[in-house]
């Protein structure tokens, strides 16, 4: 049967556009259960929040729960690993800060290629790194350098844990300002910053 050059070039557009239709239908469907959002910091911290705030304004948006569930521990690589591990349906969500980066360099053998084993989304928030001390220790920046080295080992350096954002900030003041402090680290922000 010889078909007409039109009447081909319409089956061909529509064969063509089959496959892009099925997966639009097939996406209108989703998500079909509640999404969970894996967070590697304890509760009541900043990236808790962060991810409190949206996952509730996401939740609204696509008309099912979002549950936030913290898996703090292992500079987040626990939280990491339970991502990895999650079927790859898009209902597991990571919430990802710097030390997910950070901590390929200081864990040479991790379980999992954080850039092969997990895509980005978005990006959702910069978390500055400030300096601070206690309200008993009157000191500008260099008065708390010159009081570390003449106390070196004596002032205490807190940070949200090993391998975040705040040890490694906190590792290079040390080593640019050539101070010894002794690195307390805390599990997670909440704690470094109440005690």
């Amino acid at each position: 049967m010889k078909l007409p050059r039109r009447k081909f070039l319409h089956l061909a557009t529509g064969a063509a556009a089959l496959p892009a239709v099925s997966r639009f239908a097939w996406a209108q469907t989703y998500p079909s259960r509640p999404v969970r959002w894996i967070v590697g910091f304890p509760p009541g911290g900043g990236a808790d929040i962060t991810a409190r705030i949206i996952g509730q304004w996401l939740s609204e948006r696509l008309g099912q729960p979002v549950i936030i569930e913290n898996k703090p521990g292992g500079g987040t690589n626990i939280s990491v690993q339970a991502v990895v591990n999650s079927p790859p349906d898009g209902y597991t969500l990571l919430l990802v800060g710097a030390p997910a980066a950070i901590n390929a360099t200081l864990y040479p053998s991790l379980p999992f290629n954080f850039l092969r084993d997990i895509a980005p989304a978005a990006g959702l928030a910069w978390y500055p790194l400030v300096l601070e001390a206690h309200p008993s220790v009157p000191a500008t920046v260099a008065e708390l350098i010159a009081r570390a080295k003449a106390n070196p080992g004596k002032i205490t350096m807190a940070s949200t844990g090993i391998g975040t954002s705040s040890h490694v900030a906190g590792e290079l003041f040390k080593m640019m300002t050539s101070v010894d402090m002794l690195h307390v680290p805390y599990r997670g922000d909440v704690l470094a910053e109440i005690t």
